[in-house]
C-alpha cells in the first residue's frame, strides 16, 4: 500500500506543473486584495497594485543569484549555466519600493513602461477608480541597489532602496479608470474605465520616438532630472462606441492590414464585445466589432444548406481579459461566462477569398475571426485573467487565472491543431492558488518558464513552470 502511494506521488510528479518559488505579499500581512501585476521589460522588477482599505503599489527586485564561488551572477545570464542547480543559488525578489500617495481610491492596475531600465530610472503608470491615471519614476541609485543586495526581509519599508516620485497625471476620465497598456515602443498608453471610453495617451519619455536619447551613463537623480524635463503627455483621442464599461485593452501590431498604423488597439467590454481600432491620417476609428458572431472559412466543410457564418455571440457575458500572442497575427479574450476564445487575423486578401460574406469598414482591412473556443476554461466560473507566453517557451502555451481560485496553463497540440481550427489541451491546473479570486497571472517576459499570479487574498505567488 505505501509503495502504491509513492509510485502515484512520483507519477505526479512527472506532470506538468506549477511549484510555488516564493510568495511576496503574505495573505495574513493584508486585508486588500492584489488586482494588477507588471514585470519591467528586461524582467529585473515587478510592480503589483492593491485595493482599499490599505490601497498602494508595492515594487520588487529580482536580486541576482550567487554562485558557489560567492560571486553575484545576474539571474538572466544562463550562457555557463551546465544545468546543475546545485552550482547555483535561485535569485530572489526583494522589495525595492512602495508607493502610498497619488491616488485616492482602489488601485486597480499598473504597467511599467517597455523601456531599459539601464538608464537607471523605471517608468509605472498607474490606473484608479479614483478616475486618474498617474505616471511615476523610481530612481534606481547604484548606492541604494547596492544597499539592497543586502537585505534580509523583502517588508522592511524603511530599507527598500527605491524612491519613486510622480511625474504625470492624465485626467478625463468620468469615473473608475479600469486597465492600461503601453504600446510595443513606449511611445503610447491606453486606458479605459467605467465611462465607456479609451483614452489614448502620446508618451515623450527618454527612449522612445520624440523623446530624448537614453544614456548608460546618466543614472539616479540625474536621469530622474532628465526624465521631468523631457517627459511629456498629450492626449490623442478619445474613442467611444462601447456599451458598457471597458474592462481590458491591448495593443498589437497591424501587420499592414488596418488603417495606416503600425498598431491596433483592442478593447474588451461589459457589453460582451471587443472592438478593433486603428489609425489613419493620424485618427483612430473603429475597424471591427468582434464577439456578435464568428464565421467559418470556405475551407471548412459544411451542409449544404447552411451558410457560412456561425450565429450568436462568442462570448455570453462581461470580457474580463485579453491576451495578445507573440506575433500578433492571434489574441485571446476571458468571460464572465468561463470560456476563453482564440482569435485569428486574416489578411484582406484572405477575407475576401474565405468570407465573401464578411464585410468590413475598409476595403483593404484584414479580418479578425474567432477560431477555437474553451468554453468551460475555470469550470463556469469567470476567467479574470490570461497571458501568452514568450516565443522562447515554444508556440501556443498560455496561462489563466479564475473565479475559482486556480490557475490554469493549456497548451496547442501542435499534431492536431491548424491555424484556422487550433486545439488546446490542459496542460497544468493548480487548485486553490490563492483563497479567492485570482485576478492576474503573467507569465516571464523572458523565459516564460516562470509567471506570478495575484488574488482577492492579497498574496503574490511566484510559480515555476515545471515540464514532464
Amino acid at each position: 500500500m505505501q509503495l502504491n502511494s509513492m509510485t502515484d506521488h512520483a507519477s505526479a510528479r512527472l506532470k506538468p506543473h506549477l511549484s510555488l518559488q516564493q510568495t511576496l505579499s503574505l495573505p495574513n500581512l493584508t486585508s486588500s486584495p492584489a488586482w494588477s501585476a507588471s514585470f519591467t521589460l528586461d524582467a529585473n522588477f515587478l510592480a503589483v497594485c492593491y485595493g482599499n482599505p490599505g490601497t498602494h503599489i508595492k515594487i520588487w527586485r529580482h536580486v541576482k543569484a550567487i554562485a558557489n564561488n560567492g560571486d553575484a551572477s545576474d539571474s538572466r545570464d544562463r550562457n555557463n549555466d551546465t544545468g546543475n542547480d546545485n552550482n547555483r543559488k535561485g535569485g530572489e525578489w526583494k522589495a525595492f519600493a512602495t508607493i502610498r500617495e497619488g491616488h485616492a481610491r482602489t488601485i486597480r492596475h499598473v504597467a511599467f513602461a517597455p523601456l531599459p531600465t539601464s538608464g537607471g530610472v523605471l517608468i509605472l503608470a498607474s490606473a484608479s477608480f479614483d478616475g486618474k491615471v498617474m505616471i511615476w519614476e523610481c530612481s534606481m541609485d547604484d548606492d541604494n541597489t547596492n544597499n539592497l543586495e543586502g537585505m534580509e526581509h523583502d517588508d522592511d519599508e524603511e530599507r527598500e532602496a527605491g524612491i519613486c516620485e510622480p511625474i504625470a497625471q492624465l485626467e478625463g476620465h468620468e469615473s473608475e479608470v479600469k486597465h492600461l497598456a503601453w504600446n510595443q515602443t513606449g511611445s503610447l498608453l491606453a486606458s479605459c474605465g467605467r465611462d465607456k471610453t479609451v483614452w489614448i495617451w502620446e508618451c515623450f519619455l527618454p527612449g522612445t520616438v520624440g523623446g530624448c536619447a537614453p544614456s548608460s551613463n546618466v543614472r539616479g537623480s540625474e536621469a530622474m532630472q532628465m526624465l521631468q524635463d523631457d517627459g511629456e503627455f498629450e492626449c490623442l483621442a478619445v474613442l467611444q462606441g462601447h456599451d458598457g464599461d471597458v474592462k481590458s485593452i491591448a495593443f498589437g501590431p497591424s501587420h499592414g492590414q488596418w488603417g495606416e498604423g503600425e498598431e491596433i488597439l483592442l478593447s474588451a467590454s461589459y457589453d460582451n464585445s471587443i472592438k478593433v481600432w486603428a489609425e489613419e491620417s493620424g485618427d483612430w476609428y473603429c475597424a471591427a466589432t468582434l464577439g456578435l458572431s464568428s464565421a467559418l472559412p470556405r475551407s471548412v466543410s459544411l451542409p449544404e444548406d447552411s451558410n457560412n457564418t456561425q450565429q450568436g455571440t462568442v462570448h455570453t457575458s462581461t470580457i474580463w481579459c485579453l491576451g495578445v500572442a507573440p506575433g500578433g497575427v492571434r489574441f485571446l479574450s476571458g468571460s464572465e461566462d468561463g470560456s476563453i476564445a482564440i482569435w485569428k487575423m486574416y489578411t484582406a486578401s484572405e477575407r475576401k477569398k474565405m468570407f465573401p460574406r464578411e464585410h468590413t469598414v475598409s476595403s483593404t482591412d484584414g479580418f479578425w475571426n474567432c477560431v477555437g473556443l474553451l468554453s468551460d476554461a475555470h469550470a463556469g466560473y469567470a476567467v479574470l485573467s490570461i497571458d501568452c507566453a514568450p516565443s522562447r517557451a515554444g508556440h501556443g502555451r498560455i496561462v489563466s487565472g479564475g473565479g475559482d481560485n486556480s490557475i490554469h496553463i493549456y497548451r496547442e497540440e501542435c499534431g492536431l491543431s491548424s491555424s484556422d481550427a487550433p486545439k488546446f489541451s490542459m496542460d497544468v491546473v493548480t487548485h486553490h492558488a490563492h483563497d479567492g479570486d485570482v485576478n492576474c497571472v503573467k507569465w516571464h517576459p523572458i523565459d516564460g518558464m516562470s509567471l506570478v499570479s495575484c488574488g482577492d487574498d492579497g498574496a503574490v505567488k511566484i510559480w515555476k513552470y515545471v515540464q514532464a
